[in-house]
């Protein structure tokens, strides 16, 4: 807008381009090494900067209108197709770039009209200083909280949301980069200044809108591990009434059992002290614990919760061919399998509610393959259980333990998936043994 040879406009064209560039991979990944990405930004720059100068001198009036929204657009794809980022959290940050584009092409003029009499050396040297303050801002202040919420805006931003934040972005700027308004009048800086605020604001809102939603997010997984752990030491002071109980009743019937055989004995009836024993040892053997495998924290745990199953009348199938000389932790390995019966529980008890006459089930299979672990739990299900990003939804697991399962599986490297097959939940997991 403040003219200028070509000369003057290929200088205006690298310097927005390279800090359009810079500040766009200063909040992205990009997809290949540094100097590769110096290499492609370079080639690219080269074939856009030489046609909008080829465009400034063949008609410098459209080329003053459309072409920085021309570079921009050009701009959006290279960064996209460069980005590491999926595409949704690409557009939301070239947003960004585009509020900061307009910030030092607009501030530049601005400053060079008001202070400097249209000077354009003045405008070249402001473009400069605000590519460098943002530039700065960004790799002090804000670099990592983008990065750190880019995990939220990719798993909640949807396509109705970017739709109508590009929209409302390219109308503010849109408005601000408008050519036709050759007057500096107070009124028209004023406008230019209020439709800054709002784009910015509007930025702000969104960053701040998922980085609740972010900050919630890792809330409901505290909340849920918090729960998980409440759920087995409920199991683990079952196991220990449970001993109790059993020590209590051992000591009673050891008292009851020596008193009945020293009267045996002293009355020499033998032929009934012997089927006293036999009858004794049979009744001992129906009561021992079921010994489900031999990893003594995974039998504990199965067994807590088989037991659990049952009194709620769930038909239960194990399959467990598991070791004691595991090298996974015990609490990452009960973690998974205590949440992943849990929710098992759960989904039964929901079908029971809705239908009461439906007959409910759950299999569990646990099996080691050379340096693989492999689970497979399924049970019955409501119909409409539904999954969300291949989760199922914390309603119908009730709330608790499937991102405890993902967390303890990413530790070794877990490849795992949920479905509902027609009624029947099905959960699949293998990690690697350490």
């Amino acid at each position: 807008m403040l003219g200028g040879s070509v000369y003057i406009a290929l200088i205006r064209f690298v310097i927005s381009l390279a800090g359009t560039i810079l500040l766009f991979f200063l909040m992205s990944e990009p997809r290949v090494s540094r100097k590769r990405l110096i290499v492609y930004s370079g080639g690219f720059s080269v074939v856009v900067i030489m046609l909008a100068c080829c465009w400034y001198v063949a008609d410098w009036k459209s080329c003053v209108r459309m072409v920085a929204f021309v570079i921009y657009i050009l701009f959006a794809f290279f960064a996209i197709y460069m980005s590491h980022d999926p595409i949704f959290l690409s557009v939301y940050k070239l947003a960004l770039t585009f509020y900061m584009i307009a910030v030092f092409l607009v501030g530049g003029i601005e400053a060079a009209v008001i202070f400097f009499h249209r000077n354009v050396w003045a405008d070249i040297i402001v473009r400069i200083l605000l590519i460098a303050l943002m530039a700065f801002f960004i790799e002090k202040k804000i670099k990592k909280s983008i990065q750190g919420f880019g995990y939220y805006v990719e798993n909640e931003l949807d396509r109705f949301s970017v739709t109508v934040l590009i929209i409302c972005i390219l109308f503010g700027i849109g408005f601000i980069l408008n050519p036709n308004h050759q007057e500096q009048t107070p009124y028209h800086l004023f406008q230019v200044v209020t439709n800054f605020i709002l784009t910015g604001a509007l930025q702000l809102l969104v960053f701040r809108l998922y980085l609740h939603i972010g900050k919630e997010k890792e809330f409901e997984k505290e909340n849920q591990l918090m729960k998980m752990n409440q759920r087995l030491l409920e199991r683990n002071m079952e196991l220990l009434e449970e001993s109790v109980e059993a020590g209590k009743r051992i000591r009673h019937d050891v008292r009851h059992h020596n008193a009945v055989i020293a009267e045996y004995v002293r009355r020499e009836q033998n032929e009934e002290l012997l089927q006293y024993l036999k009858e004794y040892k049979e009744e001992t053997d129906g009561n021992i614990p079921e010994i489900i495998c031999a990893n003594t924290a995974v039998n504990n745990i199965l067994s807590a919760y088989t037991r659990k199953a049952r009194k709620e009348q769930i038909k239960v199938t194990l399959d467990v061919d598991l070791g004691s000389n595991l090298t996974i932790p015990n609490i990452d390995l009960v973690t998974i399998l205590a949440n992943a019966y849990e929710n098992a529980i759960y989904g039964c008890k929901e079908v029971k509610k809705q239908s009461p006459k439906r007959q409910c089930f759950i299999q569990l299979m646990i099996k080691r393959k050379k340096n693989k672990l492999v689970i497979y739990c399924s049970n019955t299900c409501r119909i409409e259980t539904e999954l969300k990003n291949g989760q199922p939804k914390p309603e119908f697991t009730g709330g608790i333990g499937v991102l405890s399962i993902i967390k303890a599986a990413k530790n070794y490297g877990g490849e795992y998936d949920f479905k509902n097959d027609n009624g029947v939940f099905v959960f699949r997991l293998i990690m690697n043994i350490p």
